[in-house]
Parts: structure tokens; sequence; C-alpha cells
């Protein structure tokens, strides 16, 4: 793990922390998961290409996706 992967974890995780806390307060479902998926995924990823590229997909599936 280098400093660019650990600072896009460290961005990913509050802006996921975030949408959780949306999500759970207006109870919307896309939100919520995305939010746990962004605190998560960082770990499991590998590449800072892959790391943004998830981690942009995450973000913007609450705008997306409906429900």
């Amino acid at each position: 793990m280098n400093a660019t992967s650990l600072m896009i974890g460290i961005f990913t995780g509050a802006i996921g922390a975030g949408y959780f806390m949306y999500g759970k307060r207006q109870a919307k479902f896309v939100p919520l998961i995305a939010g746990m998926l962004l605190c998560v995924y960082p770990y499991f990823v590998d590449g800072v290409l892959w790391l943004v590229l998830v981690g942009v997909a995450l973000m913007a599936a609450p705008f997306l996706i409906d429900f």
C-alpha cells in the first residue's frame, strides 16, 4: 500500500460514511449500500486506477439508481 492508495481509501471512506448516514436517516436503500461499499472496498481492490474507477462508480450510484 502506498500513500496514494491510503489517501484514496481515507477519502472514499469519509464519503461512504456520509452516504451511509444519509441513507440511514432518509431510509433510502441505495445510498446506504453505496456508503457501506465505499467504506469497505479499498481493502479488497488493488491498484490506484481500480480504486478510482470503483470509487467513482459507487459515488455515482445513488444518483443514477433511483428506488
